[in-house]
């Protein structure tokens, strides 16, 4: 048995079986300052179903009072190796929640073959590899959340607890994946829900009865065609097809073919979990098949790392009325104050937190590693929205527009411990897609006026405390 960065590793004396146990704790606090809540008939700052939100933000208040607290974001134990040299595995269980705490749930596990390198094959439930952002480890993020559109575009057929099979080849500047890729296997704190059926108790990915799991092909090819002996550029595309939405249309009782029930959304959770209502939201559409398409840049010189994507999201519609295009991006910068540079894994071909030179230690006089970083997203979910105070026209989506500015401080204390203090500034912009005055949902909560401003702007302080190994 050995320690290494902290991780308890099991090996055979020949190297041919080796196994690492894992344990994550993120505990994330946040206080939200926004305008005062006032009564809902002129209040319009809320996310009921009638405005296309899921059952878990049916209160009208939600919107309107985010919820200050905390949350344990990931609570993590599991176990990775290798087993007669060519077979990789991991079995990964987390036990965190938005807003509760979950009994615990499998949320990556899978086996993998490489004795064909460069080539690996992998199966079984993971995160198909679409983007710098998704492939970053959670554990080592500069932010406490991904990007906005980031998640978007990994929700749709890529994402956390997913069922794939993937195929990919790597060295030390290049990767190529491909991966066909099905259903989550639960309930997730991505704060992305697609492809869920339009029942109004259907909360997340998951959670309801389908009759047909969605199927779904991941592509990406990255790599570092340019490099020095401190600096380097990373580029890359990836993109995702939905070959077919999940089906939860069923039997009819009549014994007559069902309607089809094959729907597509696309919502978000403004990049941060203690408050799990989501702002921006499409709103259940008709789908036949959906895809993203993501460029991808970084630019990394010593401690300074720049990096930046680009998403396009498309949906094809089966009811005959235009096919809706959305659109997101974000830039960010890093800089190390204490000298190290974030890593870039080659197996991923994305980025990892810096490797601490002076862990923290009175007695040695090291402080740790510390992290400047700034970051400013766009997500926009309108599709010809129109002008305010009018009604949607029939191909209209307004699933609003999220403006993100997001500035960071992280303490790295050594391998296992790290501090993260975020502070955001989120701007909301979004039409009511009622299309009647002073009508009520279903749950008999008074929508917006037609083409009223149901967005917002507030600020947010956020601090993650960590331990990971």
């Amino acid at each position: 048995m050995s320690f290494v960065n902290g991780r308890p590793t099991f090996a055979s004396a020949d190297g041919r079986f080796a196994a690492t146990l894992h344990g994550v704790m993120q505990l994330d606090a946040a206080h939200y300052d926004q305008p005062s809540a006032g009564p809902t008939s002129a209040d319009f700052r809320r996310d009921g179903p009638a405005l296309g939100a899921t059952a878990s933000s049916v209160d009208a208040a939600h919107a309107r009072d985010l919820k200050d607290g905390d949350l344990f974001r990931r609570s993590r134990i599991g176990l990775d190796g290798t087993a007669f040299s060519d077979w990789d595995y991991r079995l990964l269980f987390d036990f965190a929640g938005t807003g509760t705490e979950n009994a615990g749930q499998v949320y990556e596990t899978w086996v993998q073959y490489s004795g064909l390198k460069p080539a690996h094959l992998r199966i079984g439930a993971f995160p198909a590899s679409i983007g710098l952002d998704d492939q970053a480890s959670t554990n080592s993020m500069p932010f406490l959340e991904r990007a906005v559109s980031s998640d978007l575009a990994r929700g749709l057929a890529a994402g956390d607890t997913r069922t794939a099979a993937e195929l990919f080849a790597n060295g030390d500047r290049w990767l190529v994946s491909g991966a066909l890729t099905g259903r989550t296997i639960g309930a997730v704190n991505s704060g992305t829900v697609l492809a869920i059926n339009s029942t109004p108790t259907t909360s997340a990915i998951g959670t309801a009865q389908t009759y047909g799991d969605q199927i779904g092909l991941v592509g990406r090819i990255a790599g570092v065609p340019f490099q020095g002996k401190d600096w380097l550029i990373h580029l890359g595309v990836h993109a995702s097809y939905l070959l077919r939405p999940s089906d939860a249309s069923g039997p009819a009782a009549n014994g007559a073919t069902a309607l089809s029930a094959e729907v597509v959304s696309f919502s978000n959770t403004p990049e941060l979990r203690v408050d799990g209502t989501k702002l921006i939201n499409t709103g259940n559409i008709d789908a036949r098949h959906a895809d993203t398409v993501g460029l991808e840049f970084a630019a990394q010189k010593q401690n300074l790392l720049l990096q930046s994507e680009y998403e396009d999201l498309g949906v094809q519609r089966s009811d005959g009325v235009a096919s809706p295009r959305f659109h997101g991006y974000y830039v960010s910068a890093t800089w190390v104050l204490t000298g190290e540079a974030r890593s870039r894994n080659a197996a991923t071909a994305a980025f990892d937190g810096p490797v601490v030179a002076h862990p923290f230690s009175l007695s040695d006089g090291g402080w740790g590693a510390w992290e400047l970083g700034l970051r400013y997203s766009d997500a926009d979910l309108n599709y010809h929205a129109g002008a305010a105070f009018t009604a949607p026209s029939a191909s209209a989506i307004r699933g609003g527009d999220e403006q993100t500015l997001t500035g960071g401080l992280n303490w790295y204390v050594n391998s296992l411990v790290r501090f993260m203090l975020d502070f955001q500034h989120v701007r909301i912009n979004r039409l009511s897609p009622a299309t009647a005055a002073n009508s009520l949902s279903v749950w008999q909560i008074p929508t917006a006026s037609v083409g009223a401003q149901i967005g917002q702007s507030y600020d947010v302080v956020s601090l993650r405390s960590q331990v990971a190994f």
